[in-house]
C-alpha cells in the first residue's frame, strides 16, 4: 500500500500547468521574517530555506517563536515584514484555506480532532480542498457526489493503513489511546495529499516507545512520499536522527542553522539551552590546574 500511496500523492502534484514530480515538492523560503504584537518581537528578521524532499527541523527553548514561525506559515498570523515563499507563492499575505491549496497541511501540539465524529471521518475532513463535488450533488447525494465520496474514502484507507491506524477507522477519535490520536493527525495532514507538511511536536507527550514509531513513521513518510517537512520538536534525539538542516530560534533570533551534527556542538546552541557556553567552561586539564592553585594558596 506504500506504493499506492506514493504513486497517488505524485500524480496529484501534477497540477493544472503540467508540473512534474520534482516542481510538486517546492522549496520553502523564508526571508527576514518578522513578527511584531504590540510592541514586542516574537520573531526579528528570521531565515531559513527548506530544501525540497528534506526534513528540516525547527528548535528553540520555551518562547524562542517557533510557533509564531508556524503560525506565518501556515497563515493564521501575518508577518509585520519578510518574505515566505513556496517555490513562486509569496505566502504572507495569504489566507489559511488558500495556503492549504497550495499543499501546505499541518499538525498542532494540542490535538485538534473532532472527537465524537469517527477516524474516518475526521480524516475525510483533510480531503475537503481536494473535493471538486458541488454543494448540491453532494447533499443530494447525486451519482457524481457519491462516486467521488467513494473515492475519497477509498484513499482514506489507503494513508490510515500506510500511517498504522486502519483498524480504528470506524472508532470515534476521542475513545482512541493519546499515541494513536497523533497518528490519526498526521494521516489527516496527509489527506491533504501536501507538497509541504508542518509538524508542531509530533511526539509531545508520548512514552518511549511511541516516540520511536513516530520516529519510524516520519522517516517512511518522508522517504516514502517524497514531501518536505519543517518539525518543530524538543526531543533532540529525535532531531539528530531525522533531520538533514536544523535551524535554532532564541529570543525570537535565528542563532544557528546546519546539520545535527554541527548544531550540537554549536557554542550559541549550547548557551541557550544550558544557559552558558561550552567556551565559557574550562578544559578538563585546565579546571584540574586551577584547582590545584586554589589549594596552593590556601596552603600558603
Amino acid at each position: 500500500m506504500t506504493d499506492a500511496v506514493r504513486t497517488d500523492v505524485r500524480s496529484n502534484g501534477r497540477r493544472a500547468g503540467g508540473e512534474t514530480a520534482e516542481q510538486a515538492v517546492p522549496e520553502l523560503t523564508v526571508s527576514g521574517l518578522t513578527v511584531k504584537f504590540a510592541g514586542l518581537t516574537a520573531l526579528d528578521s528570521v531565515d531559513f530555506t527548506v530544501a525540497p524532499g528534506s526534513l528540516h527541523a525547527l528548535i528553540g527553548p520555551n518562547g524562542a517563536g517557533k510557533s509564531t514561525c508556524f503560525n506565518v506559515l501556515s497563515g493564521v498570523y501575518r508577518a509585520t515584514t519578510g518574505s515566505v515563499r513556496l517555490g513562486g507563492a509569496e505566502l504572507t499575505a495569504l489566507s489559511p484555506h488558500r495556503i492549504a491549496a497550495l499543499g501546505v497541511a499541518r499538525t498542532f501540539q494540542n490535538i485538534a480532532l473532532s472527537p465524537r465524529l469517527s477516524t474516518a471521518d475526521n480524516l475525510m475532513l483533510g480531503r475537503h480542498r481536494l473535493t471538486r463535488t458541488g454543494f448540491v450533488s453532494a447533499g443530494l447525494r447525486l451519482p457524481a457526489g457519491r462516486r467521488e465520496e467513494r473515492r475519497h474514502r477509498e484513499r482514506v484507507r489507503e494513508i490510515a493503513e500506510f500511517v498504522g491506524i486502519e483498524a480504528y477507522l470506524a472508532t470515534p477519535a476521542g475513545l482512541l489511546p493519546y499515541g494513536v490520536q497523533k497518528r490519526v493527525e498526521l494521516a489527516r495532514a496527509l489527506c491533504l495529499e501536501p507538497r509541504l507538511l508542518l509538524l508542531d511536536e509530533p511526539v509531545a507527550g508520548m512514552n518511549g516507545g511511541e516516540r520511536r514509531q513516530m520516529a519510524a513513521l516520519l522517516r517512511q513518510v518522508r522517504t516514502g512520499l517524497g514531501l518536505s517537512i519543517l518539525l518543530v520538536e524538543h526531543d533532540m534525539d529525535m532531531v539528530a536522527r531525522l533531520a538533514d538542516e536544523v535551524t535554532v530560534l532564541d529570543f525570537g533570533k535565528r542563532i544557528a542553522t546546519g546539520p545535527p551534527a554541527e548544531i550540537q556542538r554549536d557554542p550559541e546552541v549550547i548557551r541557550a539551552y544550558l544557559g552558558t557556553s561550552a567556551a565559557d567552561q574550562p578544559a578538563p586539564a585546565e579546571a584540574e590546574a586551577g584547582d590545584d592553585e586554589k589549594n596552593e594558596g590556601r596552603d600558603r
